[in-house]
């Protein structure tokens, strides 16, 4: 696929700017300045305030890609596969499937190392597209989130895994929150492109979540900068509109039919 090729040539070379989307409307803004839009199962959090990305269903992603998809020409597409819909290799396929057919995705990113390597290997060989990711994986997590790879056995068998994702076929990998040192290594050792979350700028590229880095999710990971306040630019025109309202300045005749 020529947006995929587009992307591998990247490595070593531009930076890769992914961010997240759940609607059409975000979607659409974001098309004109990213290589790769996410539809994440962090829509769990920050649009249903569930406490783990593991109650985020297949048909939530499915009804969100397919607005997002709306908004997407240029963009490569890509959809997270929620909790529980690849734990055998045949059920990854199907819901795979399932997911591009509805959504027209270009990819779907899974998470895990050596024990989703089988999963990867038979949609890889069922010409299904797929991201990777390694380091803090939201779907396995157990209570807070800490950061990986600060001893030894934990570098190496990151490292591990990682070049076990890229021999099976995955064309990029999300590195979530590991050590610097660890992140530069990976990203050294592989062909295929990393995106870091909490990574280093040493990674290929660098997803977050939008609504984090616009400042309407109210979060304060060390890992997010927020490049604006949204909310704010909200409240200003609520207020406005709502002062309208009450004086009777909204709407005006131009307004009316």
């Amino acid at each position: 696929m020529i947006k995929i090729k587009k992307l591998l040539s990247k490595k070593n070379k531009s930076k890769i700017v992914c961010l997240t989307a759940y609607s059409k409307n975000v979607a659409s803004i974001l098309d004109n300045h990213c290589d790769i839009i996410l539809v994440g199962d962090s829509l769990g959090s920050v649009l249903y305030n569930f406490k783990s990305t593991r109650n985020v269903s297949l048909n939530m992603m499915i009804e969100h890609s397919r607005s997002v998809k709306m908004g997407v020409k240029k963009s490569i597409m890509i959809v997270d596969m929620p909790h529980n819909t690849y734990r055998n290799k045949f059920q990854a396929l199907k819901n795979a499937k399932k997911i591009i057919s509805k959504t027209k995705c270009d990819a779907v990113k899974l998470e895990g190392g050596g024990k989703v390597i089988d999963v990867i290997k038979y949609l890889v060989k069922n010409k299904i597209r797929v991201q990777g990711h390694l380091g803090v994986l939201p779907q396995s997590q157990r209570g807070k989130f800490k950061v990986k790879g600060k001893k030894k056995a934990g570098q190496l068998k990151i490292l591990k895994d990682a070049q076990l994702l890229e021999n099976a076929g995955v064309f990029s990998i999300v590195l979530e929150c590991i050590k610097t040192s660890l992140a530069k290594n990976i990203t050294q050792e592989l062909k295929i492109p990393t995106i870091g979350i909490g990574a280093s700028s040493y990674c290929d590229g660098q997803v977050l979540v939008t609504d984090d880095l616009i400042g309407l999710n109210q979060i304060n990971a060390r890992f997010v900068k927020k490049y604006s306040n949204v909310t704010k630019h909200i409240n200003s025109a609520i207020i406005k509109y709502k002062n309208d309202v009450k004086r009777k300045k909204f709407p005006q005749k131009k307004h009316s039919y």
